[in-house]
């Protein structure tokens, strides 16, 4: 028969509650979801079911705060790229405008001088 040799370690109360981990971690289940928490996917169907109900303006709790909030998220108070076309298209618009308008002042003054 083979002689084995055993050690034993001790801690007293002070060194234990360091040493070992006395919590049930592994086996305690996993927190219950609160009761008032919804999913993105319920969020969208309550949202589409109290559209026409939601104020259309105002600070809190309506379409232009849910806009507003939404657009500074998502950074929409930068142009996109079709805007920014569209808006440099305005300008070039409103510069000719100008230039024509400037014309037909010239060619008005030019005339009736000449009478």
């Amino acid at each position: 028969m083979a002689n084995f040799s055993l050690s034993k370690t001790t801690y007293n109360r002070g060194q234990y509650e360091k040493v070992i981990d006395t919590s049930f971690t592994q086996f305690s289940p996993p927190p219950l979801p609160k009761e008032d928490t919804i999913n993105v996917g319920e969020f969208f169907t309550y949202y589409n079911k109290i559209f026409y109900d939601i104020p259309t303006m105002g600070n809190i709790n309506s379409h232009e705060y849910l806009v507003k909030t939404s657009g500074e998220y998502i950074n929409a108070a930068k142009p996109n790229d079709e805007t920014q076309l569209l808006l440099d298209e305005i300008t070039s618009l409103r510069q000719q405008l100008l230039a024509s308008q400037q014309q037909l002042i010239t060619s008005q003054l030019s005339s009736s001088l000449n009478i």
